[in-house]
């Protein structure tokens, strides 16, 4: 028997969301984003245990899994899913809530508790840069732009056509399991295929990358500043909690660097074996460091 339902939810933001609800509705709510490549599962082993004492929603945001795929690289802009974010506790009737978000999802939270201070009680970030952070690195930090080209390769519009002649098999086994510091069960494995072949969501996972406003520059160019100006951005207001594997290879340790001048409220939890997908490479150590948190803020 699952931990969690599922329920689809039409949006007014245009789109339907799959979205994973546990909990008692009259309960402290907390809302879990995933990231690139991946679903409401990245959240399946912390669902249940904040379902205790939670109402837990973890929605598979737009372009991933089942949930909607419209075209166009414009309707992945950041905004987009903040908007659905909003519009999802809109839904259920929630007013102020605990935001969890991993990767891209952490980056859809950055900017929600940002934007949004009067929804966003609580913010908790795991393996996903500050914005002002990230872009910092990828100019002035060697080895996390070098770690960052992927990123240019994901924008390539011709990357489609690469993977499918490549195989969505040979994809996960090369370039996805390079990030894993752990192997991945068959089921899983299957769980992920079966996700990344619904119709266009290859297309739509990718187009988080590409309207993205971030900057990647080529490993050996010289580049002083990005060439769009990031407006200044206030201190995150409510207490944060980051939680970091600090094996992943993809976003360096250095993003932890200057993260207290960001925020006003910090607590960092350093996962020290672990590596870009922590809530499921080691769920008990992310498990007690959010309920351990939570319970004193």
């Amino acid at each position: 028997m699952a931990d969690f339902e599922m329920q689809r939810v039409a949006l007014p933001t245009g789109v339907e969301l799959d979205v994973a609800v546990a909990g008692k509705r009259d309960a402290e709510p907390i809302i879990l984003l995933h990231g690139f490549p991946e679903s409401h599962r990245t959240w399946r082993h912390q669902i249940p245990a904040l379902a205790t004492d939670h109402f837990v929603l973890a929605p598979d945001q737009r372009g991933f899994a089942r949930s909607s795929k419209p075209e166009g690289v414009e309707n992945y802009s950041p905004d987009k899913p903040v908007a659905d974010l909003l519009a999802l506790a809109d839904h259920f009737g929630i007013g102020r809530f605990t935001l969890v978000g991993h990767d891209w999802g952490g980056a859809i939270a950055w900017m929600a508790a940002l934007q949004h201070p009067d929804r966003v009680a609580r913010l908790i970030i795991v393996n996903a840069p500050h914005p002002a952070i990230f872009q910092k690195t990828v100019i002035e930090d060697p080895g996390q732009r070098a770690a960052s080209q992927y990123i240019r390769t994901f924008r390539d519009p011709n990357l489609e056509t690469m993977l499918e002649a490549m195989g969505l098999e040979k994809f996960f086994d090369t370039t996805f399991a390079r990030h894993i510091s752990s192997e991945i069960a068959p089921k899983e494995r299957a769980a992920y295929l079966d996700e990344w072949r619904q119709p266009g969501a290859m297309t739509a996972m990718l187009n988080w990358y590409r309207a993205s406003l971030i900057e990647v520059p080529p490993v050996d160019a010289k580049v002083d500043k990005p060439t769009f100006t990031m407006p200044p951005l206030p201190k995150v207001s409510m207490p944060t909690l980051v939680i970091w594997g600090m094996k992943d290879s993809a976003l360096l340790p250095c993003q932890l660097d200057g993260l207290d001048e960001q925020v006003n409220d910090l607590t960092i939890a350093r996962i020290e074996d672990a590596g870009h997908f922590v809530p499921w490479e080691k769920p008990d150590s992310v498990t007690t460091a959010m309920r351990a948190w939570l319970a004193s803020h």
